[in-house]
């Protein structure tokens, strides 16, 4: 059983800002970082503000095997619950077979390479505040491009499977450049669902990498938690992200919880505090839930346009 934070009952003002909202970034657990809630009690959070759907992001296995192997407690369960891969090096990186098993499974998303990026491995090295591992997992890194610097055969048969069956495609932690090339070969296979996370964390992707993948069709996500006073790090201002909405655009950017961690809120209650915080500075509730509830739904493929 979990805890909300807060006794005071939301606003129903701002339960009808948030109703029906999709978190594309949820981390129950099981997981080798420790978790403060499962994926049944996720589902279970998510009915405090209306969640229409919730994807279930690991970086380190498949998460449509937890959510199966979870079936009949998920099956009274008032949230449904999604899941999908992250290309890093505990599947075998750039693998397309354990592509084709998380979408063969009900897979709703391929993450590329996060923790097994090379991005990712630089910035953990001057402890950018990503979370530890419980136990050394031997990670190596991950790359899309092979050794003559060209995107790799690999990495384009991905993108194929994913366009072939129209699910969600990210960036993973991967640099801006690699990222471009990412979703450079997957627009031309076909996919139609891609996200850039956390542009301003770990990746610090350029302003023109940025315009290149969002003219592919890619959307621009942020996180609760980098704006939720009670997680310690990054610790960023509410300013940030208003700016960030201003100069992208609601019809351009996803925003989602990134959370389930131990020690940090709950993904609800993040969903909460920010978006008072993104009302009180003058975000309208319609761009809200443009950003919250229909680009995200597209993402996850339960409706054809965010429109």
């Amino acid at each position: 059983m979990v805890t909300a934070e807060a006794d005071t009952q939301p606003s129903p003002a701002l339960l009808k800002v948030l109703d029906g909202v999709v978190d594309l970034h949820c981390h129950s657990g099981p997981s080798p970082f420790p978790r403060r809630l499962d994926h049944v009690e996720a589902s279970y959070e998510g009915a405090r503000i209306g969640m229409r759907a919730a994807l279930v992001k690991s970086h380190h296995h498949n998460t449509v095997m937890d959510l199966l192997a979870m079936g009949p407690r998920l099956a009274k369960a008032p949230t449904p619950m999604y899941g999908g891969v992250a290309l890093n090096s505990e599947v075998g990186g750039m693998n397309p077979s354990a592509v084709a098993v998380a979408i063969n499974m009900g897979g709703k998303c391929v993450w590329g390479p996060t923790v097994s990026a090379a991005q990712h491995i630089e910035a953990h090295r001057h402890d950018d505040g990503f979370p530890h591992n419980t136990g050394n997992l031997y990670e190596q890194e991950v790359s899309v491009f092979d050794a003559s610097g060209e995107v790799s055969e690999a990495t384009d048969l991905v993108t194929r499977l994913v366009g072939d069956a129209d699910v969600l495609l990210t960036g993973g932690h991967l640099d801006g450049d690699s990222m471009v090339a990412f979703f450079e070969t997957a627009h031309r296979n076909g996919v139609r669902r891609m996200l850039i996370h956390h542009p301003d964390y770990i990746i610090n992707a350029s302003e023109t990498a940025i315009e290149k993948m969002i003219g592919l069709g890619a959307f621009v996500e942020h996180e609760l938690s980098m704006y939720d006073p009670r997680v310690k790090a990054p610790d960023w201002p509410i300013e940030q992200l208003v700016e960030w909405i201003r100069r992208i655009g609601p019809e351009h950017t996803v925003i989602d919880s990134d959370l389930g961690q131990v020690g940090n809120p709950l993904p609800v209650d993040a969903y909460l505090l920010v978006t008072q915080q993104l009302l009180d500075h003058g975000i309208p509730a319609a761009d809200i839930r443009q950003m919250m509830c229909r680009n995200t739904a597209f993402l996850l493929g339960l409706e054809e346009t965010n429109r």
